[in-house]
């Protein structure tokens, strides 16, 4: 078996009593049959332009040889370092592939201007930029190839002989990169972004970076046959069955917070991808799941919330079964993970009651977002400024305390019972990515599960959650005020000025929406991290 589950305890039960029904109404074999119908009528029109990727193994097997000779071609001219420029399914896809094959991809998912310089100064007499947008107008993607081009043309290299572009076709980009001569991989259009994982967005920057591709399409397509089955051996069945079904102790709510843990797989970062697959595609109409990503000693595993369902990502599920009662244990190839858990997502949201295709609440950010660039008001006054550290709030009540650890103190108080934090960090995590580790102890002091996100990287993956998910989220805002700045050109804005917008106009949306929302600005982050390390604990 390539994909193997583990399930106990409650989990166990929600399998028992939802897997039946599945096999009943044939959710899987309609999956593989393209039913469209199999979300409900107001779901019908989208979802039958969005199951491209059922088939994606097959309609993506002739890009190999394509990818593997522009490789050669590249390394030939002495091309060996690739940049990938994408957001959300651009991105999260190739990072996952490229880590666990051990072969370098440098990742730009960010408008930090530090990120971006770090990029462009990685070697440009060596490297290939990978411009990767479905809609072919996401305003990072266009923003980092806009610098990529000015970057070679200053050098005195050809764009054309150096970025590759990967988007649907007929879309923007695809017209105009065809126009300047750039070579163009198209995409399934009737496949959508967190889905994408085995179309051309994974499988082009992997395969450039040296990722044996061909075997992970091996892997996904030695699992296809499990997961179309209306049977009580298809593993995707079981998952959706335990990730959407599973009850709190008591059985008196379902379990809408998933937790997310990697101990002991050769896979590295999936996590980060099933977070973007699950809150996109099931976040909306105030329900959804929201995942959770853990370290195998994160305070939620000793508090044990009793609506977090924990996921274990294993190398053995059938070995260490017994070790982890009331978990979800599962184990695969990555090919057979990628394939699984997008059956399983889409089930799930089947079960919820929701379309699992669409993502009606992330334009809200991106349009916040343009019209501050547009407007450029004056930067909104802290509430207050502590050892450096500027404060602002959503509700001025949050800030009565004064201090930092006060305002913390009552962010955590706004949390229902049910809640969640959000910790969304804006800022150059090449320099400082130790505040990654503000989530355990936010986690621990905070008695809640508590995500975290870099942005804008996140408002392409759990941003769907936050704003169409249940409203139980607080939101802790981290952004840093830095002299560092890389123009765009032909834009009238810098990437310091739009990624700050970004940060802002979410923080708009998210307060809209009634949400509690503390955004922190770091004037010498460096320094400051500390501070907030203390403050948090």
């Amino acid at each position: 078996m390539t994909f193997s589950i583990r399930v106990s305890g409650d989990a166990e039960k929600a399998v028992a009593t939802h897997l039946p029904v599945l096999i009943q109404e044939l959710v899987a074999s309609g999956i593989t049959n393209l039913d469209a119908s199999l979300w409900g009528p107001e779901a019908e029109e989208e979802a039958s332009k969005r199951l491209g990727w059922v088939q994606a193994v097959s309609v993506s097997r002739p890009l190999v040889a394509e990818i593997v000779a522009l490789r050669a071609e590249l390394n030939a001219k002495g091309v060996d370092r690739f940049v990938l420029g994408g957001m959300g399914g651009s991105s999260l896809a190739p990072e996952v592939i490229t880590q666990t094959a051990g072969v370098e991809l440098t990742i730009l998912d960010s408008t930090s201007p530090g990120q971006v310089l770090a990029a462009l100064d990685g070697g440009l007499e060596r490297t290939a930029l990978i411009v990767s947008s479905k809609s072919g107008s996401t305003v990072e993607t266009d923003s980092q190839r806009r610098a990529f081009e000015a970057a070679f043309r200053d050098l005195g290299i050809d764009p054309a002989e150096r970025i590759i572009v990967v988007t649907d076709p007929g879309s923007p980009l695809d017209e105009s990169a065809r126009a300047a001569g750039y070579r163009v991989f198209n995409a399934d259009p009737s496949v959508g972004g967190r889905y994408s994982a085995l179309t051309a967005f994974g499988l082009v920057p992997s395969g450039l970076a040296g990722a044996d591709i061909a075997e992970l399409l091996d892997e996904a397509e030695a699992s296809l046959l499990e997961v179309a089955i209306d049977a009580p051996e298809n593993p995707a069945l079981a998952l959706a069955a335990a990730i959407a079904g599973t009850r709190t102790p008591d059985g008196s709510a379902r379990r809408d917070k998933l937790g997310l843990i990697t101990d002991g797989t050769h896979i590295v970062g999936l996590p980060d991808w099933i977070e973007q697959l699950i809150a996109e595609s099931t976040g909306k109409q105030g329900t959804g799941i929201l995942p959770v990503v853990l370290l195998p000693v994160s305070p939620e595993l000793d508090a044990q919330p009793a609506d977090l369902q924990i996921v274990r990502l294993v190398d053995d599920a059938e070995e260490v079964e017994r070790r982890h009662h009331g978990e979800i244990l599962v184990s695969g190839s990555l090919g057979a993970q990628f394939v699984v858990w997008e059956y399983a997502t889409a089930i799930a949201g089947r079960m919820l009651g929701i379309n699992p295709f669409d993502q009606p609440d992330v334009e809200s950010a991106k349009v916040a977002a343009r019209g501050l660039l547009d407007a450029r008001p004056e930067p909104t006054a802290p509430a207050f400024v502590e050892a450096g550290v500027e404060v602002r709030v959503s509700d001025p009540a949050l800030a009565a305390s004064g201090t930092v650890q006060g305002v913390l103190d009552a962010l955590w108080a706004a949390l229902p019972e049910d809640g969640y934090v959000s910790i969304q960090a804006y800022v150059n995590r090449l320099e400082i990515p130790q505040l990654q580790g503000l989530r355990e102890m936010v986690a621990a002091d905070s008695g809640r599960p508590t995500t975290f996100g870099w942005g804008p990287r996140f408002l392409h993956s759990t941003g769907q959650y936050h704003k169409g998910g249940p409203a139980q989220g607080v939101f802790l805002q981290i952004t840093e005020r830095t002299e560092l700045d890389v123009e765009i050109p032909e834009r009238p804005f810098t990437f310091g000025q739009l990624i700050e917008a970004q940060a802002a106009g979410d923080a708009a949306v998210l307060a809209d929406h009634g949400r509690p929302v503390v955004t922190l600005t770091l004037t010498d982050p460096q320094a400051e991290v500390l501070a907030l390390f203390e403050a948090a604990q």
